[in-house]
């Protein structure tokens, strides 16, 4: 079947608002996606998107929100109820529509940069060793000693790229890619194993020094949990998988919208100042 679109995504959204202290103060989870999602549309620009809305528990408002930034001719909806379950919805839908090579999983508490996304593409289309990318520079990267490890550096386009050890669960990849590594993604759904664990499996960063491994026992409970996790749910592929490389975008495309969490070296708060204020203007 030709393939009609330059990208296709999975979007999962939910319409309560996250426990954990948000960039943005508003306890309005339909006002908060929408922020989110109209960032989206730019930071897609001119790409043809096919989407699939992924609805939570969602009331019709949330239909009505995609239908106001996308053709509905450009969209699909459909509902699972549950984090894991939905992460398992996304990778049915990508991985067996026929629309588009080029596939992303999104959530709906990321806020991007207007105009970038086209520069994962092209990135993911010019290397044959992008496996995966994020377009997260997680804050963790530089403060967390699991993840002080020796990455690869590359220049592209208006950004340096790393490799990292891990990720959320909002990423870009290929159809082809995914058909090879859906088994170990699915481990999210289908077991206990948390997001790092997955991935961690997968880039085989950190898992194979048991110095390191003992030492974090002593002194750094959050990574040995993450070293143990991956061993207990993804042993497999951590064993006898293929490594797969997952890059990020230095500065960040997009940014997770935990304010503890976000982006470094940008300066978000004035952008979301700028954001709030042409909404305001939209409002009035």
């Amino acid at each position: 079947m030709k393939e009609d679109y330059d990208l296709a995504v999975a979007y999962r959204i939910y319409p309560q608002m996250p426990k954990k202290q948000m960039a943005i103060d508003t306890q309005d989870k339909l006002r908060f996606s929408e922020i989110c999602l109209r960032s989206f549309k730019k930071s897609l620009g001119s790409l043809k998107v096919k989407m699939w809305v992924v609805l939570g528990d969602c009331p019709a408002e949330y239909e009505a929100l995609f239908l106001k930034y996308f053709d509905e001719k450009d969209l699909d909806f459909a509902r699972a109820i549950g984090n894991r379950e939905s992460f398992a919805s996304q990778i049915e839908y990508l991985a067996n529509q026929n629309d588009a090579e080029i596939v992303y999983f999104a959530e709906d508490d990321y806020f991007y940069q207007s105009n970038q996304f086209v520069e994962m593409i092209e990135f993911l289309k010019c290397h044959s060793d992008v496996h995966f990318i994020a377009p997260y520079d997680h804050s963790e990267y530089y403060t967390l000693d699991i993840c002080n490890h020796k990455y690869e550096i590359r220049e592209h386009s208006t950004h340096h790229w790393r490799t990292v050890i891990a990720t959320t669960l909002t990423f870009l990849t290929t159809k082809q890619i995914l058909a090879k590594t859906k088994k170990t993604l699915y481990k999210y759904s289908n077991s206990p194993a948390w997001d790092y664990s997955v991935w961690m499996s997968m880039t085989k960063y950190g898992v194979f020094n048991p110095f390191k491994t003992i030492k974090y026992r002593i002194s750094d409970p959050h990574c040995y949990q993450m070293i143990k996790e991956t061993w207990s749910w993804c042993w497999k592929q951590t064993l006898f998988g293929r490594r797969w490389k997952l890059w990020v975008p230095m500065p960040s495309i997009a940014t997770h919208m935990e304010k503890k969490f976000l982006a470094p070296c940008i300066d978000w708060e004035k952008i979301f100042a700028q954001e709030i204020l042409e909404e305001n203007k939209v409002v009035n």
